[in-house]
């Protein structure tokens, strides 16, 4: 997955520190990466995360 173009933002919570979690998104996917390892990146498919959820899949 092509995320070069993808543009990355931090909490403000982080404040001034130089660690924290970024997020990216595209039009179908949400990116997560920690910046102090930015080449590891978690992503997901919201729209499948959110028909997981309202079919109960998530439930206990």
């Amino acid at each position: 997955m092509d995320l070069s173009a993808a543009t990355w933002r931090k909490s403000s919570r982080s404040g001034s520190q130089s660690d924290c979690v970024e997020v990216a998104m595209t039009e179908n996917l949400e990116a997560i990466r920690d910046s102090k390892n930015p080449e590891c990146v978690l992503t997901v498919d919201v729209r499948m995360f959110v028909r997981l959820v309202r079919a109960g899949r998530f439930d206990r």
